[in-house]
Parts: C-alpha cells; structure tokens; sequence
C-alpha cells in the first residue's frame, strides 16, 4: 500500500468523465487500498479515484463505527444512484477542494447499485450522512465536485481564492 496524491482543484482529471471498470484484479485491489490508506491519511471519510489521478469509476468510503478504535471501509466499483428521495442540507468539505466547507442539498434517501471488488453486482440502500457521503463521491465520477452546488457567488468567491494561492506558489 502506498499514500497517494491527492490531486486539487482546478486539475482538469477532476472534471473528466470516468471509465466503467471490467477488470476485477490484483491491480484493481492495490490500487483500492492505496485510495483507502491516502484517504485515511489525509483524513477523509471518502475518496474517488480521480481525485489521486485516476479515471476510473471507483471510490472508497469510511464505514467504521467508531474511527478511532479500528479503521474499516468499503470499495464500491461503477457505482450509480438508481433511486433518491427526499432533501436535506448538510455541512460537506472535500480533500479536493481545500479550505472551503459548506452547506450542500442533497438527497436524504438513495439506493445505490454498484460492484464488489469481486466483480458481483451490489446494492446498498442508506439515508442521511452516509447518503451524502456517497452521492458526493459518485459526484466525482462524474466530474462534478462540490462547489458546483454552491451558489455563483460563493463559487467565484473560492475560484479567485484559488487563482491567488496558484499565483503565490509559482
């Protein structure tokens, strides 16, 4: 296992659409647990690929009871939401887009379809945090990160932010 990057916005990989997966292999085992150690590591709670680079329908999500007491995480391959309900408002951040955590509707209730590392077909019912946590990682996949359901104004206000921190480093 190894830390990866964790690649910021405004890399273009973030913004590209991903490729389904059909080999269920070694590569496709190392390569979640490298997405689950870097996750762990930054800290998160969730981690798609594209955000270490790669563009490829996969994310890895915290499901541990208690966080300090024993690390545990799912990996869920070309994962999509077929059915959502309800709303709810919640607070969300993302390792992708530093400094800047805000308050983003989502749906309260999805039902997400997806495959195991196995290659067998999944389905995963949830509500709440979790649910949150999964439509913004499969919001990833999608090229679509979280500032993209803020208003324009607080997404601008984050884009010049970003253009100062790139002009100070290079």
């Amino acid at each position: 296992m190894s830390i990866r990057k964790i690649l910021q916005y405004p890399e273009q990989v973030l913004r590209d659409e991903t490729l389904p997966i059909s080999n269920f292999d070694d590569s496709l085992r190392q390569l979640v647990d490298d997405m689950a150690e870097t996750m762990y590591d930054a800290p998160g709670i969730g981690l798609a690929a594209p955000q270490i680079g790669e563009s490829l329908k996969l994310i890895v999500v915290d499901i541990s009871e208690d966080r300090e007491d024993k690390q545990e995480f799912m990996a869920m391959v070309n994962p999509q939401i077929t059915v959502h309900e309800g709303s709810q408002l919640d607070e969300e951040g993302c390792l992708s887009v530093p400094e800047l955590t805000a308050k983003v509707k989502r749906f309260k209730k999805i039902t997400v379809s997806y495959q195991d590392l196995e290659g067998n077909a999944m389905e995963l019912v949830t509500e709440d945090r979790f649910a949150v946590v999964l439509q913004h990682e499969i919001d990833h996949l999608n090229g679509i990160l979280f500032i993209d359901h803020l208003s324009s104004l607080k997404r601008n206000l984050y884009k010049k932010k970003v253009k100062k921190w790139l002009a100070h480093s290079s």
